[in-house]
């Protein structure tokens, strides 16, 4: 048979006409919860014979759908009350429907990653320590591998970098400070004593998409105690992911992994912060109530809160006339969860810290992983939001599908 161009594209449509016909929708039911829960990501493998290009249609709106290259969808239910199942029709996308949408970009220069939904910023990830918000910072100071700045969907920034109280505090980011490694005790957090460092290695790979958009990077633990030469103690890998979520806020989650760069474990004795930090605005420092502080269990005064284990905690202040927030969710399968939290008595930040709780450590080929959900916002924070925030992220609800033809 000789292939013509007109047979080869007779035969690509008809391809194309089987390929369409055989496509089947489905019924798609997420199951109930006995707790209301918010902007919970639900993902399930994409049936064979399902759309590729498809979308969720609900009894009052169509829910965008994105598909990874494995095959796993993605949507995201904004909210579901107790009691509440919740039902959908899997089909093609047709029309405006079915163009590719990047709701979540994700862009990147030299200096950092850029990530924002429908155009509005969300925030940056630094990967230039040279990057700096004024000449007068000394070089051991010089950091990259944080988030900052972060965003509220007003636009407003609720995050501080280099502050001049704390020079060594950036945004999001994720130091240890007391430490044990091969005898020697290097500080990752406090920087100025210049025993430890974390570096950015890498940037591997950034995707966007209609449900989500992110990128993956690299930092490494340096031990700069460590003679003649600096010793890397742990690599350190952040997988970040923003969502295209309700518009009242800007969703997104980072997980890290910790791995042990030699054969000798890093030794964590017991302290009283370091891990996950957030650093709020430099309005808000003082002891009084210029930062406002409020956790899972109610308690807003800083004082009782420190060193509390806590599901979630949600630090907020005034700028430019009005309330503005940021929520930091702690998942239930981290290691010590919930874990104790470092509530500054003066200084507008927070730390994620499970050696608050005791002596522990990371050990050669056992990774430590750690996930961790944020939620910036305009406004006061609403208790009943946030934990079915945290409920929606700690225990996002299954899905079942049924062909329907």
């Amino acid at each position: 048979m000789v292939f013509t161009p007109r047979l080869v594209a007779a035969l690509a449509g008809a391809v194309f006409c089987l390929n369409f016909a055989a496509a089947k929708d489905y019924r798609v039911t997420v199951a109930s919860a006995d707790v209301d829960r918010a902007v919970q990501v639900v993902s399930f493998k994409l049936p064979a014979d399902a759309p590729r290009a498809a979308i969720l249609r609900g009894p009052s709106a169509s829910l965008p759908l994105q598909v990874a290259a494995d095959g796993t969808a993605t949507f995201i239910v904004e909210a579901q009350k107790a009691g509440q199942t919740l039902v959908f029709t899997l089909a093609a996308a047709t029309g405006e429907a079915a163009k590719t949408r990047e709701a979540v970009s994700v862009t990147r220069d030299p200096q950092r990653v850029k990530v924002a939904i429908g155009g509005a910023p969300v925030f940056d990830y630094q990967m230039d320590k040279e990057a700096l918000p004024r000449p007068d910072i000394k070089p051991e100071y010089k950091r990259a591998g944080y988030l900052h700045p972060i965003y509220t969907p007003s636009g407003k920034v609720v995050s501080d970098d280099y502050p001049p109280q704390h020079i060594h505090h950036h945004g999001i980011w994720s130091p240890w400070t007391k430490t044990s490694f091969q005898g020697r005790t290097p500080d990752f957090w406090n920087m100025g004593g210049k025993t430890g460092t974390v570096e950015f290695v890498a940037l591997d790979r950034t995707w966007s998409g209609a449900v989500h958009g992110g990128f993956v990077a690299r930092h490494k633990f340096v031990d700069l105690s460590a003679k003649p030469e600096p010793v890397v103690a742990l690599h350190e890998t952040w997988e970040v992911t923003a969502y295209h979520a309700p518009a009242a806020a800007r969703v997104f989650d980072v997980m890290l992994t910790q791995t042990c760069a030699t054969n000798d474990p890093l030794l964590l004795p017991k302290y009283h912060y370091g891990g996950l930090g957030f650093r709020g605005r430099g309005e808000w420092l003082g002891r009084g109530d210029k930062a406002k502080f409020l956790t899972s269990e109610g308690v807003t005064d800083r004082i009782k809160a420190n060193a509390q284990p806590m599901r979630w905690v949600h630090v907020s202040g005034d700028l430019e006339g009005g309330p503005i927030g940021l929520a930091v969710l702690g998942h239930p399968g981290n290691f010590r969860a919930p874990q104790p939290v470092r509530v500054h008595p003066g200084e507008p930040y927070v730390s994620f810290t499970p050696s608050e709780a005791g002596d522990w450590q990371i050990d050669p080929g056992k990774p430590y992983v750690a996930r961790y959900r944020f939620i910036a916002a305009d406004g006061p924070p609403d208790r009943a939001q946030l934990e079915a925030l945290w409920q929606g992220y700690a225990q996002p609800a299954k899905v079942t599908l049924e062909a329907l033809r």
